[in-house]
């Protein structure tokens, strides 16, 4: 392998395993230093807006600079973020509103630096000899591995080192993910001179605003396809952190047996990395739309079995039947997008699309926090087991997925194909 896809997918992992070390330290140190769960979800909601709005507007920005800059830019805003914090620590002590301050500056690096590494994908695999199924089937299975060692690790830091050091070690993550990304040729990030595929590419002089508005026409309006599996992806992304982050905690809490959870969820991510790994070598053999009818149909019995939190080896069956799949899955979506999305233009769909995605979550987790309280654990699973059977199904009728195979490029604008993944910018 060339050392170009080497770095980035390093990068992409130091990144990823920074912010799941993150998103566990930082409520156990909140908690540790107030004592009340209410600081913790306090923190969580100041931060929710900001990271919606700054994935928004910082596509507009990626698509008009480097993006290898963007995101060694992000991951240094990260990293400082999380590094003030023990600084502060040493001056004048922590409390919420610092962990709020920092939290929200924080969020002006997170999901520009997903969205940023995401939008080299395209430039990456031209200086590679990956096709596109090997590239993302590699990513999603390093991202599934990352969710079995973030957590543990956090756990293990915090058993060993004081909350500052633990808060030094995770900025560390980010800021050797922005060094590896700096070993990417400045090239690599940059913008190609002309429109790739028939795109019609919005004027540079535009404002941040109709730039913006550009974007959400191509996603929403001028291709079938994209808002099809963009749709489709909020759907599996709340159905995700539903049962990750609500049922089945709940669930083992309830029958007093919590540290079953996390073989339960280790067995989700083993899942992912076996089907990220199966995508990666046979991906590209066969017919794409066999693969989304197998890893839909997958997930939908995966999620039916774990949703009705059966006994324990059942539920352990599910819930890999239910990574193995998502892990097809994922990384079929993952190659759509990157088929699908206009290249000069990638920063701001990509952008809006990491943003809905951080409501999408939250969504997900209260909806279910509240069919719960109502109705009991097992009906609120049975109901996210329904949502996702009728997104799946709709997914499987709609007529721009019946085709999901590589497009030629096109020599002159063409219009949008019903069943395709050509994107024509209205």
């Amino acid at each position: 392998m060339r050392p170009i896809p080497v770095l980035y997918l390093a990068s992409y992992t130091l990144s990823l395993l920074g912010n799941s070390i993150a998103a566990v330290v930082f409520p156990l140190i909140v908690l540790q230093l107030t004592g009340s769960l209410l600081s913790t979800g306090i923190l969580v909601a100041a931060t929710a807006l900001p990271a919606f709005l700054a994935g928004l507007f910082a596509g507009v920005v990626i698509d008009r600079v480097n993006r290898r800059t963007s995101s060694v830019v992000a991951d240094l805003i990260s990293a400082a973020s999380i590094a003030a914090l023990p600084i502060v620590d040493l001056i004048t002590g922590l409390d919420l509103g610092w962990f709020i301050l920092f939290g929200i500056l924080g969020a002006f690096g997170d999901v520009p630096g997903m969205t940023a590494r995401e939008a080299m994908l395209p430039a990456i695999m031209r200086h590679s000899t990956l096709t596109a199924e090997r590239l993302i089937g590699l990513r999603e299975s390093l991202a599934a591995l990352v969710i079995i060692i973030g957590p543990a690790a956090a756990g293990t830091l915090m058993v060993l080192f004081e909350g500052s050091t633990v808060l030094w070690i995770t900025a560390a993550t980010s800021l050797a993910a922005a060094l590896l990304t700096l070993l990417i040729p400045r090239s690599v990030g940059a913008h190609l001179p002309a429109p790739q595929r028939g795109e019609q590419v919005a004027p540079a002089g535009l404002s941040v605003w109709a730039q913006l508005l550009a974007g959400w026409r191509v996603l929403f309006q001028s291709n079938r396809a994209l808002r099809a599996v963009t749709l489709l992806s909020l759907a599996m992304v709340a159905v995700l952190t539903a049962l990750q982050g609500m049922l089945l905690p709940a669930h083992f809490a309830f029958i007093n047996q919590p540290g079953l959870l996390g073989f339960v969820l280790t067995a989700i991510a083993a899942g992912t990395i076996v089907g990220g790994g199966l995508y990666a070598v046979f991906g590209a053999r066969g017919r794409r739309r066999g693969w989304f009818v197998v890893g839909l149909v997958g997930t939908v019995a995966g999620i039916g079995v774990v949703a009705v939190l059966p006994v324990l080896p059942v539920l352990f069956g599910g819930a890999f039947l239910f990574g193995l799949s998502s892990g097809l899955f994922s990384s079929l979506i993952g190659v759509l997008m990157l088929e699908g999305i206009p290249e000069q233009m990638r920063g701001r769909i990509m952008g809006t699309q990491n943003s809905l995605m951080m409501i999408a979550a939250p969504i997900g987790m209260v909806t279910v926090a509240l069919a719960g309280e109502q109705f009991g654990l097992r009906a609120a699973g049975i109901g996210v087991a329904a949502v996702w059977l009728l997104a799946a199904c709709a997914a499987l009728i709609e007529p721009a997925l019946r085709s999901l195979e590589t497009t030629a490029p096109a020599p002159a604008p063409a219009a949008e194909k019903e069943g395709t993944l050509v994107v024509e910018e209205p």
